[in-house]
């Protein structure tokens, strides 16, 4: 509950500041001006505050939501970085935030509480859709990239051992299955424990599993510190580091393909923006977004700054 609170105090005080005119804190983003095939596109008029969760692919996002959203002339609200999945859910639903994006997977299993996620992709989208149709939140059409959880090794190994997919985790030699995951995976239903039944793996001993943060498992597993790391889909730092995400050919992981969701009055009065979003949404997949991420991971480059970057060359926003 304090998180929630938290999070509403620092998005109202970000919506007063916006309409004072001192800046929010999403900080200052650029605008340009639209080109390609959305240049006929005029926003002029709309209010709309853009909400993200608070790490490196929802801020950036959100930033993209911002940069296009300015360019095309609304008078756009930066609610990014908000702490926290259901902290930026509950703001969209009660009004403070009314365009995000967010992931198939996450409503379902998250917001919704269910426990038993979708194989299919495009029916894992329209069972999302269908029931947030409810709460006023509108899903328009998601994207091909998937930041689902999954299983990574260095590049060297996939090479020795022929590994491909998590059924090749079964060619490694038995002391060589050492993992590092952090306690959330390790705990979820759809996560460590559940994964390995599924793909027949004996449990590791205490010895040959590694509970760290996440942030340092992509360069744990790098290192060697352990052969498997646990990985997010789409994150820079897989290639950055020479890692080969493993395939899921059993479907296991949820999807979590990522989706933009607008409040069903915005898209109501505006349906032109899911026409603006098209050429995004089109655009993104895993190697783009993890490409995306890796300029701010691991380059250090500022969010908008690549947000503006990115649009700019899919030939949507000019200077």
């Amino acid at each position: 509950m304090r998180r929630l609170t938290t999070a509403f105090v620092a998005a109202l005080t970000s919506i007063t500041l916006a309409s004072c005119g001192l800046g929010t804190s999403g900080g200052f983003t650029r605008s340009g001006s639209l080109s390609g095939e959305v240049s006929d596109i005029d926003l002029t008029g709309m209010d709309v505050s853009v909400g993200s969760k608070n790490y490196t692919e929802q801020i950036l996002l959100g930033k993209i939501g911002v940069v296009l959203l300015q360019s095309a002339g609304a008078d756009v609200h930066d609610l990014t970085n908000i702490p926290g999945s259901t902290s930026v859910r509950q703001a969209q639903l009660e009004g403070d935030v009314n365009f995000s994006f967010d992931y198939t997977g996450t409503a379902w299993v998250t917001y919704m509480g269910e426990t038993d996620p979708i194989p299919d992709e495009q029916k894992q989208y329209e069972a999302v859709r269908d029931a947030d149709a409810e709460n006023g939140l509108v899903w328009l059409p998601p994207a091909k990239m998937n930041n689902t959880y999954g299983l990574a090794v260095r590049a060297e190994t996939a090479e020795k051992y022929e590994m491909s997919s998590l059924e090749d985790i079964a060619k490694l030699p038995e002391e060589e299955r050492t993992y590092c995951v952090d306690a959330e995976f390790n705990a979820r239903n759809d996560g460590f424990t559940p994964m390995l039944k599924t793909y027949d793996l004996s449990a590791p001993s205490a010895e040959q599993k590694s509970i760290i943060d996440t942030g340092a498992i992509y360069q744990a597993t790098a290192d060697g510190t352990c052969t498997l790391g646990e990985i997010f889909n789409t994150d820079g730092r897989i290639p950055a580091l020479d890692l080969v995400p493993l395939s899921d050919p059993r479907g296991f992981f949820p999807k979590y393909n990522m989706a933009p969701v607008v409040n069903a009055d915005l898209i109501e009065q505006h349906p032109e923006i899911e026409q603006l979003l098209e050429p995004v949404i089109d655009d993104l997949d895993d190697e783009q977004m993890q490409e995306l991420n890796r300029k701010i991971d691991v380059d250090g480059r500022d969010y908008a700054d690549v947000a503006f970057e990115y649009l700019q060359e899919l030939g949507i926003v000019d200077e």
